[in-house]
């Protein structure tokens, strides 16, 4: 018989008097003193966060709390419609939609960099060829016939306004190392080697900026998670102030099957 697996968990645990989080003091040590995004940084690093951290954690994720009626919002308005009594199953059905084309990329492009630029490379030890490392990877993955995560968007054009804007910010809390410029290298040689702009996104900086700060690759989109969640929750509170969920089913099923009338 194979031995079982002891049962373990170093979150939190509780007492008649006392809830202890990642080894801190609910009442005591967090209830007042620590922010939602810092409590954010807590689980994915283990840690609190430095004063520069969480200024650019809390930027980072505050970034993706809203952009309008993406297809999460839609989602959410339309679980909601059908389930009014169920704000979780809406949110909730809002964030699966969270992945490679939508906010989700972020992770693409962490582990895209991450692979690249291991952590032994960087930013200790000699400092990478970071075009040339661009120009193999964009062209590997465009031979593969991969798409580049966290470069160009549908809707910004020439360029996302909120990457410069939170590069600015890491740069200006001493977050500038190498996946910050190997992210900007490949979208300038991505866009080189297809012949049109594909300047850095959202998720592409956060991307690069959650490496600089030392969050593995594959809790990155959890940033994501966590900040929609928040902007999913005012669709909610609009949805039933003002609805619109069913007139946006009605429209969608008129123009969709007006070939038949």
């Amino acid at each position: 018989m194979a031995r079982r697996k002891p049962l373990r968990t170093d979150i939190a645990w509780s007492t008649t008097d006392k809830i202890t989080v990642k080894g801190l003091d609910l009442c005591q040590d967090i209830l007042g003193k620590v922010s939602l995004g810092d409590m954010a940084f807590l689980g994915m690093a283990d840690r609190l966060p430095t004063p520069a951290e969480s200024l650019v954690f809390n930027a980072i994720a505050v970034c993706l709390v809203e952009h309008g009626l993406t297809p999460s919002a839609l989602v959410t308005r339309l679980t909601l419609a059908g389930a009014p009594e169920a704000m979780q199953a809406a949110v909730g059905a809002g964030l699966c939609g969270l992945g490679s084309v939508f906010v989700g990329s972020m992770e693409d492009a962490a582990r895209l960099l991450q692979e690249a630029l291991p952590k032994s490379d960087a930013p200790a030890g000699t400092p990478p060829n970071i075009e040339e490392l661009a120009k193999q990877l964009v062209a590997r993955e465009i031979a593969a016939g991969r798409s580049l995560p966290g470069i160009g968007h549908h809707i910004h054009k020439p360029q996302d306004p909120r990457a410069p804007a939170l590069f600015a910010i890491a740069r200006n809390n001493g977050f500038d190392g190498p996946y910050i410029a190997l992210m900007e290298a490949v979208a300038e040689e991505t866009g080189r080697q297809l012949g049109k702009s594909l300047p850095v996104n959202a998720t592409g900086a956060i991307a690069a900026i959650a490496c600089e700060m030392g969050l593995p690759w594959d809790i990155v989109r959890g940033i994501g998670v966590l900040a929609r969640a928040v902007g999913l929750v005012a669709h909610v509170l609009e949805e039933r102030r003002n609805p619109i969920a069913r007139e946006m089913k009605t429209m969608v099923e008129e123009q969709a099957t007006a070939h038949f009338r």
